[in-house]
């Protein structure tokens, strides 16, 4: 920052609010944003050649659902019967807990049923044919053409007993965003629910905080969705405001 000559210094620093002509105290800081309504924009907010943050013209194909038939090879077949067999013990059907089961980039996933995750993740953890005893936590996706499974939460779980790791998927609607807890069977997933709410909106039923974890309290959305407006707040720095990139001036 220049200063004149025999100017007094300037008491607002940079990137401190300006004060306001009420009593001189400086603005709130967000005060605008949390006044200002979550407008959905698509894909990454991107409309027009403008946008300098170079998905202006990105295009997203929907690929059919991937689904693998056994034999899987390797480990893959010895932990989906034995995940078969612990659960046709507790009187519940293999493909009444799991949807499909996928097999690629030599990683096996399997898509589970929301309301059999809590009994799947009790077999996986307790049986001695599967003894996963770590839940490496959880991660949200987010597909918005996905209908009716637009969110999707994603668990690596890995057996020291073993040394084996598969992958556990759940999708949930956007107008229904809720999947069970994990926290009672692995209880450190606490802070991993909490962040995937915090950034996607998946609510985990019976988790016995669900509050946000990274972001403020009071923020409004939930910003790694990606219909959440990128760069929708504009940024201010050293009194120079920089517009959100859908807005910015491109130059070839």
């Amino acid at each position: 920052m220049t200063q004149t000559p025999g100017e007094p210094p300037s008491p607002v620093g940079p990137g401190q609010p300006a004060a306001e002509e009420n009593g001189g105290l400086p603005a709130a800081r967000g005060a605008g944003r949390l006044s200002a309504s979550v407008v959905r924009k698509g894909m990454f907010g991107a409309h027009t050649t403008g946008d300098t943050s170079g998905y202006g013209r990105l295009q997203v194909h929907k690929l059919p659902p991937l689904s693998s038939e056994p034999p899987y090879g390797g480990y893959f077949d010895a932990v989906a019967q034995a995940l078969g067999s612990a659960l046709e013990g507790a009187g519940i059907g293999f493909s009444d807990a799991i949807e499909r089961v996928v097999v690629d980039r030599g990683e096996i996933t399997f898509h589970v049923r929301r309301d059999k995750l809590v009994e799947v993740a009790d077999k996986l953890l307790h049986d001695p044919a599967l003894r996963f005893e770590i839940c490496a936590g959880v991660s949200g996706v987010h597909y918005p053409d996905d209908a009716g499974r637009e969110l999707h939460a994603v668990y690596h779980m890995l057996s020291i007993t073993h040394n084996r790791r598969i992958r556990l998927e759940v999708s949930t609607p956007d107008a229904d965003p809720h999947i069970p807890s994990l926290t009672g069977v692995y209880p450190a997933n606490n802070w991993h629910e909490r962040e995937t709410w915090d950034f996607f909106g998946i609510v985990f039923d019976g988790h016995p905080a669900l509050t946000r974890i990274e972001m403020p309290d009071d923020w409004r959305g939930h910003p790694q969705r990606k219909d959440y407006p990128l760069g929708g707040i504009p940024v201010e720095y050293r009194g120079t405001k920089v517009p959100p990139p859908d807005q910015r001036r491109s130059y070839s």
